[in-house]
């Protein structure tokens, strides 16, 4: 039906004879001369349609916004006044000799353009329109060209791609499950896998060696702007591995995806412990940009009598931490308010704040309702320790060390962006050393990562202090957002089951949930690892989108909620009396 598309066109296709097919994203009547901007996939052309072609002009006439139509035409150069430089066509024109419209198009819910302002629930409503605007389309132009070159780059190493189930067995990795009625088995569930983590393990014992795939995953949680309910890996497993291959393999896959699509040399990924991480940036993901640190101040402040401090300065589990905002003093008591307002959604009980007006003039050049309740000697040593300069603002955090990292890491982030603190456009880096396990309000022991994660250390040691016990995982960070994590994997199963141990898992329960993995281990597992990419965030982050739900073409509302196709919905009696449901409302 088409020779070209409207976006290939230009000034070498001069003179000759086309036939396109597309969208009428805008319609113009200058004079008698109607103008149509028809777009595809490729982009826009302008096509002329002159009254001396009757029966296209006519049609011409008739058409509106979206309308679908096929015009056969020449190509010919613009005037050099009136060339569009923002047009990739805008050098040449179609002189159209004919037009039929095969659909007609009711008039958009909103403009098919950069300008739009339809909220984001009428544009998920009206997806496939959304998708029509061609900065909408060219992050999944994007996005393809990324898979693919995902999947060079993998090839080149040695990687095979295999498919995993989507029907599994329920597993706990750290979310809620999405759960699948059997029909077949009355009473029993499939699960949806939240990653393909266990299988990618048992094609290692299998002897594969080098497996990756782009894996669909689901994870029943709370949303957030990087987070969706269904999403997309780069999952990768080798055998035969430490972290240092692993690390290495990855890192040039990405360096390789960055040059080949945005011409992008990405430096050297340093490394650096979790616990370094936490200590001066509050996070594990942190964004090395902003040069901003958070400073222990614990000890120039167990003494003072202002409880706010010294209670956590006092607690083995408590920490108080200053972060200094140089020129911060522009900051108005609105601007803390507000910064107050979003620590708080972090558990902060407050902000306290210094602001250094003039360092030379002692206290007297300093500003804050908290300099009352501190000594002479733990001022000073404030300001020595931060390094504070006139015209600095030193906020504070004093809680529990978990409340101070997640409120004064968020508020480093907040702060540098608000203050146009970031320099440079990107920063990569791997987070290494992670704690094997974390310890909730009532004693017990979570994975970091996940359970399969390799100690680094015996079974013995990890059995007398699993507290002291690091992991050999690692993540992969890219401007303050975890782009992959992985980790090597336990191969043995008495190690297994020591971890298994440590986190409440009696050999009856592993034996019901992780049977088959158990006795995988037992016939000859190679040592092995891998990491899995986040491809949603990968494109978010390369394409300079705000959300992953603008790089997935179909996504979910904040409420995991599809306003396209109104999913999820209410099914029928019958359907659920052949799976063997009775629902209980109400509870």
């Amino acid at each position: 039906m088409r020779s070209h598309y409207c976006g290939d066109l230009s000034a070498a296709h001069d003179g000759q004879s086309v036939t396109l097919c597309g969208w009428v994203h805008r319609r113009r009547d200058h004079g008698g001369v109607i103008f149509l901007d028809l777009r595809d996939r490729a982009g826009l052309v302008q096509v002329v349609v002159d009254p001396d072609t009757a029966d296209a002009f006519a049609r011409a006439d008739k058409v509106r916004s979206e309308y679908v139509v096929q015009v056969e035409g020449r190509v010919r150069l613009r005037d050099e006044a009136v060339r569009n430089p923002r047009m990739a066509t805008g050098d040449i024109e179609v002189l159209c000799s004919g037009l039929t419209v095969l659909n007609t198009a009711d008039t958009p819910p909103f403009e098919l353009d950069e300008y739009s302002a339809a909220g984001e629930e009428v544009r998920l409503r009206y997806r496939y329109m959304d998708l029509r605007r061609p900065e909408v389309f060219e992050n999944f132009r994007f996005r393809s060209r990324l898979t693919a070159a995902v999947r060079r780059a993998l090839e080149q190493h040695g990687f095979m791609d295999v498919e995993t189930p989507i029907l599994t067995k329920a597993t706990p990795e750290g979310a809620r499950d999405y759960l699948v009625p059997s029909r077949t088995h009355p009473g029993n569930f499939f699960a949806l896998p939240q990653s393909p983590q266990l299988f990618k393990q048992l094609l290692m014992v299998a002897g594969f060696d080098r497996y990756y795939q782009i894996a669909k995953c689901f994870r029943d949680e709370d949303l957030r702007a990087d987070r969706q309910p269904e999403f997309t890996q780069i999952d990768l497993e080798a055998s035969f591995v430490n972290e240092e291959d692993i690390m290495g393999i990855t890192e040039t896959v990405v360096r390789q995806v960055f040059t080949e699509l945005l011409g992008v040399e990405l430096p050297v990924f340093p490394r650096m412990p979790y616990s370094e991480a936490m200590r001066r940036f509050g996070s594990d993901k942190p964004d090395l940009r902003i040069d901003m640190e958070l400073i222990d101040i614990a000890d120039l402040l167990a003494k003072v009598e202002f409880k706010v401090f010294s209670g956590p300065a006092n607690d083995p589990n408590g920490r108080v931490a200053a972060l200094r905002v140089p020129g911060g003093c522009e900051l108005s008591r609105k601007e803390i308010d507000d910064y107050t307002k979003f620590v708080g959604i972090y558990g902060a009980k407050g902000l306290a704040y210094i602001k250094v007006n003039d360092l030379a003039a002692g206290q007297d050049g300093l500003q804050s309702p908290i300099l009352k309740f501190l000594t002479d000697d733990a001022i000073e040593g404030i300001l020595a320790r931060t390094g504070a300069e006139t015209g600095d603002l030193i906020f504070f955090g004093a809680d529990k060390a978990r409340v101070v990292n997640e409120a004064l890491g968020a508020l480093r982030i907040r702060v540098g962006h608000d203050r146009g603190m970031v320099q440079g456009d990107w920063a990569p880096l791997w987070v290494v050393d992670f704690p094997m396990f974390e310890q909730d309000d009532e004693g017990h022991w979570a994975a970091c990562h996940h359970p399969f994660t390799r100690p680094s250390c015996s079974p013995e040691e990890l059995a007398a202090n699993p507290g002291a016990a690091l992991s050999r995982a690692y993540d992969m960070v890219l401007n303050g957002t975890e782009l992959g994590g992985g980790s090597i994997r336990i191969h043995e199963p008495s190690m297994q089951r020591a971890v298994f141990k440590v986190l409440g898992i009696s050999d009856e329960e592993a034996e019901e949930k992780f049977g088959f993995l158990l006795d995988a281990l037992r016939f000859g597992a190679p040592p092995h690892g891998g990491l899995a990419f986040g491809l949603d965030r990968m494109v978010m982050l390369m394409t300079g989108c705000d959300s992953i739900r603008d790089v997935i073409a179909f996504p979910k509302t904040q409420t995991a909620a599809c306003p396209l196709t109104q999913a999820p919905a209410e099914v029928g009696n019958r359907q659920l009396r052949e799976l063997g449901i009775a629902l209980r409302k109400g509870d």
